[in-house]
């Protein structure tokens, strides 16, 4: 029983890996294009920016994916999702990546406000471009002030990925939680925090790593 478990949680921890990966993968730089459409001089452009954030950061994240699955075929009458398992991940994927660039946003425009306006002044004494000033003067900088924010949203997100249950995605809380209905035994859903656990420590020792490796960066 426990190998047949422990292969069950392993399939729903794949699918739960594959939506952290993939969130993480398109929300960060995602986030960056936000971030500076904030900053824009385009009014239009930086308050639709403002607003998508706003909204994104107000509601509850499982209201979003039930909305961007469920809201097609209710508004248009048409589900471009599909009913498989494909198409509740990729609804899924999208409502995660669109939530978490918003937090991110918010989260890199700190981090360049909060670095001196002298650096900038010293990219245009160079003769830099904002391009170039960002790259090679702001960036790490930017970083550093940033990573303990960040870890803890890659954090939150590793188990916000739980709520993708929501829409029937087959993540691992799912997959622990379906041996109380067929074999009546509860603790193959608590042996899912160890998985949880396991893969958080790893992200913070990752996390520390890098702090450490930017400590150099005043």
């Amino acid at each position: 029983m426990f190998i047949r478990v422990t292969l069950s949680l392993l399939s729903g921890f794949y699918v739960t890996f594959k939506l952290f990966f993939l969130t993480l993968l398109f929300s960060l730089p995602l986030g960056l294009i936000i971030a500076f459409a904030v900053k824009s001089r385009f009014k239009i452009l930086s308050a639709f920016s403002q607003i998508l954030i706003l909204i994104m950061r107000g509601t509850p994240l499982m209201l979003q994916l039930i909305i961007i699955y469920y809201g097609p075929g209710i508004f248009i009458k048409h589900n471009i999702w599909g009913s498989g398992d494909g198409g509740r991940f990729m609804a899924s994927l999208i409502a995660f990546v669109i939530n978490y660039a918003c937090y991110f946003a918010a989260i890199y425009r700190g981090g360049m406000e909060s670095i001196p306006k002298g650096q900038y002044e010293a990219g245009y004494v160079m003769h830099m471009n904002k391009v170039q000033i960002f790259v090679y003067i702001i960036f790490l900088q930017m970083v550093k002030h940033i990573l303990p924010a960040i870890s803890n949203e890659v954090i939150s997100l590793v188990k916000d990925t739980s709520l993708a249950r929501a829409v029937a995605v087959y993540e691992i809380i799912w997959s622990g939680q379906s041996f109380i209905k067929s074999s009546g035994i509860i603790w193959p859903l608590l042996y899912t925090g160890i998985f949880y656990l396991t893969f958080n420590g790893i992200l913070t020792l990752l996390f520390k790593k890098a702090e450490e490796k930017l400590a150099y960066i005043q």
